[in-house]
């Protein structure tokens, strides 16, 4: 009864200021926390960069918010203060009795244990318009912003904290150094946006690496229309998935056939002898028409 207790005063005396230093070592002491490595945690320990990611997401109260990868509340905090319905989903299993504490009082949070990989987004968010919110562990950010785009979800925006490298990747041009794979299916479906870039000594522990807030504006059409998407990803895939190759034997090595890949690549007016760096999305995408034009886009 008396951790209890002392956990609830914990929270009263915290809960103005939960993104600093001083209190995320409070909360790690008070709960024996340690930041897992297995997990890449780094807890956000900067008001003025929880502010920034509320900003960016555009926050009103009412919006129904999915946070992933809550840690101790600290952008939790910042959505809830805006009046968001905010639902966390958090695989560690020792940070639900941390936030039920630290977040106590805020009627409209929610927070779902799992892993959200593995979790039905459409089914936990009920279907209905809602924005993305999260600093995620730098491991694993790909896998979980493809679910997010991929799923066909009824997103409006996604507001991330990532490592620098991936948001220059993200937002890069073609014909850069930054530009693969990841900037063609983020641009496909998103406008991202750099917000801003975040040292070090906002987080502790202190990563080895810079970090940028990202905000992906879901465009309502995809940037780029094509009659199949998986053949179009197949071919940005190809393309990129021996950068120092030619496109022509890129797609080669992609499974695609000799004289497909030369009739596709004349009627999309692509030059086979360039990079798959240098090629726009509308490039991408004229090339995906042109192999379903010559007929064969049933064997993709």
């Amino acid at each position: 009864m008396e951790d209890t207790t002392e956990n609830n005063r914990l929270a009263e005396k915290i809960r103005p200021v939960l993104g600093t230093k001083s209190a995320t070592i409070r909360v790690m002491k008070a709960f024996d926390l340690r930041a897992g490595k297995r997990l890449g945690q780094n807890f956000l320990i900067d008001p003025a960069v929880v502010a920034t990611t509320v900003e960016a997401a555009n926050v009103q109260a009412g919006d129904k918010v999915l946070e992933i990868g809550p840690g101790i509340g600290t952008l939790s905090q910042g959505l809830l203060e805006k009046g968001a319905y905010v639902t966390a989903v958090e695989m560690d299993k020792k940070l639900p009795a941390v936030l039920q504490e630290t977040l106590d009082g805020y009627e409209n949070f929610r927070l779902v244990a799992g892993d959200v990989l593995k979790t039905d987004i459409a089914a936990l968010m009920g279907g209905e318009p809602f924005k993305v919110a999260a600093n995620l562990p730098y491991y694993i950010t790909t896998p979980i912003l493809l679910k997010l785009l991929t799923s066909k979800l009824p997103i409006t925006v996604i507001v991330l904290m990532v490592q620098k490298e991936v948001a220059e990747r993200m937002t890069a041009a073609a014909g850069t150094k930054a530009y693969g794979s990841l900037s063609v299916v983020v641009q496909y479906f998103a406008e991202p946006q750099t917000v801003c870039v975040v040292p070090p000594t906002a987080f502790f522990p202190s990563p080895k690496v810079e970090s940028a807030v990202v905000r992906l504006k879901i465009l309502p059409q995809k940037s780029v229309r094509v009659s199949d998407e998986t053949l179009f990803f197949r071919i940005v895939r190809a393309a990129f998935g021996q950068r120092r190759k030619t496109l022509i034997n890129a797609l080669k090595g992609g499974g695609f056939a000799a004289d497909d890949i030369v009739a596709a690549l004349d009627r999309a007016s692509v030059d086979g002898t360039r990079r798959g760096e240098t090629l726009t999305l509308d490039e991408f995408g004229d090339l995906s028409e042109a192999f379903l034009n010559k007929g064969h886009g049933d064997a993709f």
